[in-house]
């Protein structure tokens, strides 16, 4: 009995999560907008470019395409004249010769971070005011810029960032991570919302302004980091500014990876989470129903007419709470749900775990250190 005592608590906290979770995601008004937002700004958006693949003229093209009632600058910045994306953006530039955008290399490297690095170099460039910063593989709707901008006409917003959601999972190891996103981040980040004020960003697609970009030493101040989202809207909101999520819906479509290749994006990705926010990363394992309910499952053998029924009705409390979250984001139901719920839970311990047994991680196939702080130091 003594052995399934801690295992037994922490599966009632584990259940008390999972509740938490599910009631923060139904009571968010995901995929909802206003009517008539009024407020339009003019928008230069930076779009920091590497590589091509299927999708990636339909994500680019979605920026290009946008419904928008004020003026829009994009600038597509790519770190040498030789990508192969290069020849996508001509050609959307090309074909539509009314939108004010422009193909800039970005040969500079002021720091470990690339992407960043290319931000650097785009934003001495861009024209306006507000600015939207938006990863390659981002599709955004037709009206994304004209709802996401709204909550800028308040003084007191620094930042708005989107939810996403991964799409056209191509394997087993896609569709795991794919549901890592659509059925738990984005309620998990609601979750942590719930507490208080966001104090980080999510780098999908942001909007911010020029003059709160200064503030915090522009985009030079995040060249060294590899959580550069995170850094953005934890700088931000450390101005007294608030970050606002947007209910708009913003579609990832990653290239196809392999098993290893997600692996090594999960890692990173923990990894990352670990070093900017310690504390809340290691208590995070307790938001892990499957995984809690199994070790109470097995510390107490002889209750078996107890544990069984218990550890059902735990097992169909997760498969429900997310099946529903994933199916509120995605708007589409997937069976597949039901195993990744359980899957993913049992996942998730082996990659929380190896993510205290290292500081090192793979980005854009280079290998770097993650110091304290989230800093990145390439490995020799």
């Amino acid at each position: 009995m003594s052995a399934s005592v801690i295992p037994g608590a922490i599966v009632l906290v584990s259940v008390a999560l999972a509740i938490w979770q599910f009631v923060v995601a139904m009571r968010f008004p995901l995929h909802r907008r206003i009517p008539d937002p009024g407020f339009a700004p003019d928008i230069s958006i930076l779009k920091p470019l590497k590589g091509a693949d299927s999708e990636t003229r339909s994500c680019l093209k979605s920026w290009v395409t946008q419904e928008y009632r004020g003026r829009v600058q994009i600038l597509f910045g790519v770190h040498s004249p030789a990508d192969p994306v290069c020849a996508v953006v001509r050609e959307l530039i090309l074909t539509h010769p009314n939108v004010d955008a422009e193909l800039v290399v970005c040969p500079k490297m002021p720091g470990p971070n690339a992407k960043v690095s290319t931000l650097i170099q785009l934003q001495r460039l861009a024209k306006y005011e507000v600015v939207a910063i938006s990863d390659a593989d981002i599709r955004v709707p037709e009206d994304f810029l004209q709802q996401v901008v709204a909550p800028l006409a308040k003084q007191d917003v620094g930042l708005v960032n989107s939810f996403y959601r991964l799409v056209h999972p191509r394997n087993l190891a896609m569709r795991c991570e794919a549901f890592m996103v659509n059925g738990d981040f984005w309620s998990q980040v609601l979750q942590a919302r719930s507490l208080g004020r966001l104090d980080f960003a999510l780098g999908a697609a942001m909007i911010t302004t020029q003059a709160k970009l200064r503030e915090i030493g522009a985009f030079d101040s995040l060249v060294e980091y590899l959580a550069d989202d995170y850094q953005l809207g934890n700088r931000i909101a450390k101005t007294g500014a608030e970050i606002v999520i947007s209910p708009v819906v913003v579609e990832s479509l990653s290239a196809p990876m392999t098993a290893k290749e997600v692996w090594q994006h999960q890692l990173r990705w923990a990894r990352t989470i670990r070093v900017c926010q310690p504390a809340a990363y290691f208590f995070s394992i307790l938001n892990n129903l499957t995984f809690w309910s199994l070790c109470w499952f097995l510390s107490n053998p002889p209750m078996m007419a107890v544990n069984v029924p218990f550890f059902g009705a735990c097992l169909i409390v997760r498969i429900i709470t997310g099946s529903t979250i994933e199916d509120k984001m995605t708007k589409s139901y997937d069976w597949s749900t039901f195993a990744m719920a359980i899957f993913s839970d049992l996942v998730r311990p082996i990659v929380w775990a190896l993510s205290f047994l290292g500081n090192t991680v793979v980005w854009r196939g280079q290998k770097f250190r993650v110091l304290r702080g989230g800093k990145l130091v390439p490995c020799s």
